[in-house]
């Protein structure tokens, strides 16, 4: 590819990505309803709840897969997108998808769109920085 670009520069756009992505959904959550103060403690609570479900069910073990994939990668120059394979492309469209229609016809209440994307936002911007530390450690050992 003419254009493309090594293997630590798609595990740093893989990062920034993911803390983009996060950061603009806990915008999102944030403006949607979380700005109430009545039982923010309970709100708080489930937010980590959903952190911790997605984190350690979901985005840690992408963040390994994609880690691992990137890492095998032989040729020197590389698409810039190709930090997601194909299936996470297709996955990525679907999530955004689902969260713009749910969001546009109002099919969730907005107090659990606060809380869920507040959560949500949060293990995104973890993973991002979990790949730009495995890209750190890694440039500092090449």
């Amino acid at each position: 590819m003419k254009y493309g670009v090594n293997k630590q520069v798609l595990l740093i756009t893989a990062g920034l990505v993911w803390i983009i992505a996060g950061a603009n959904i806990l915008r999102i959550g944030l403006l949607t309803g979380f700005d109430t103060t009545e039982n923010w403690m309970f709100k708080v609570g489930e937010a980590i709840v959903i952190f911790l479900l997605f984190f350690i069910l979901v985005f840690k073990k992408l963040y390994y897969k994609h880690t691992r994939r990137i890492e095998m990668k032989k040729k020197e120059k590389h698409c810039p997108f190709a930090f997601f394979d194909a299936k996470g492309w297709i996955v990525m469209f679907f999530m955004i998808t689902l969260g713009v229609v749910t969001r546009k016809f109002h099919l969730l209440p907005d107090k659990f769109i606060s809380v869920f994307y507040t959560g949500l936002s949060v293990a995104l911007m973890l993973t991002g920085a979990l790949f730009i530390r495995y890209w750190y450690r890694v440039r500092k050992n090449r």
